[in-house]
């Protein structure tokens, strides 16, 4: 038992010793913090240079507002909300999962927007590069080709009603519908149509699910929720009917 008590006393005196040594092994290895210094030039007198800050300033802001550009005005709107009520009307609950919805979505986007994507690379994007216009006219340019697909997918009820919010004269054509009552225009004329895309998706399932109820209730199996027993009904349908590619076909072509 004395042994044993040394022992303990030993490693106690050892384990102090290190702790006070180790203050000491840390502020012998002193940190240092790199300098860093902070310059003002004063003003340039190149234009050029003025110009590239300029134009590097608003390429900054038009990548902050990146995603609500994409958001409106582009298709995304459209296949992200029926690809939702898609999920929601077979009663998946999260499958496929909001990853593969929205990842299905952009690629989508990307494919039926790439003829205005070749549009404006090839009229503004290009031409500018190469200095053969200029930021103003390959700005008017490459919001051509956009404005154009939103006119045809948008109603003119809905234009007409941000038309007359903004107290504006009645556009004589197409060139002159200013953005600024297109783009909202836009957004609820896509949300409309996907609601009447995602309703005709809803009444076969919704069928489904009334047979099933109907069913169930005439055996006596109040206590068993349908959803329980349609949801494998459900995706048979899905499958036997190939119904991805009936919805992702019908998107697509809504477009045309």
């Amino acid at each position: 038992m004395k042994t044993i008590k040394r022992i303990v006393i030993a490693l106690s005196w050892i384990a102090a010793l290190g702790l006070l040594l180790v203050p000491q092994m840390a502020f012998a290895q002193p940190f240092t913090l790199p300098d860093v210094t902070l310059t003002l030039t004063g003003g340039t007198t190149q234009p050029e240079k003025v110009s590239a800050l300029i134009q590097l300033v608003i390429l900054l802001t038009i990548l902050t507002l990146a995603p609500a550009i994409l958001l409106m005005v582009t298709s995304f709107t459209r296949i992200v909300i029926v690809l939702s009520l898609l999920r929601h009307a077979m009663g998946t609950q999260q499958m496929p999962p909001n990853q593969v919805i929205v990842g299905l979505a952009l690629f989508l986007t990307f494919f039926i927007m790439s003829p205005v994507i070749t549009r404006v690379n090839t009229e503004a994007l290009k031409p500018y590069y190469e200095q053969e216009i200029s930021g103003e006219l390959a700005f008017e340019k490459g919001v051509a080709p956009v404005k154009e697909f939103m006119l045809k997918q948008v109603r003119e009820k809905d234009l007409a009603l941000f038309v007359k919010i903004a107290k504006e004269q009645r556009p004589a054509s197409q060139e002159e519908v200013s953005l600024v009552t297109l783009i909202p225009a836009f957004a609820i004329s896509e949300l409309k149509t996907a609601f009447q895309i995602g309703f005709m998706i809803y009444l076969p399932f919704l069928i489904l699910d009334m047979v099933v109820a109907s069913v169930l209730l005439s055996m006596g199996m109040m206590m068993l929720p349908p959803i329980m027993v349609s949801l494998p009904f459900k995706l048979l349908l899905f499958v036997l009917v190939d119904g991805w590619h009936l919805i992702v076909g019908s998107l697509v072509n809504s477009f045309r």
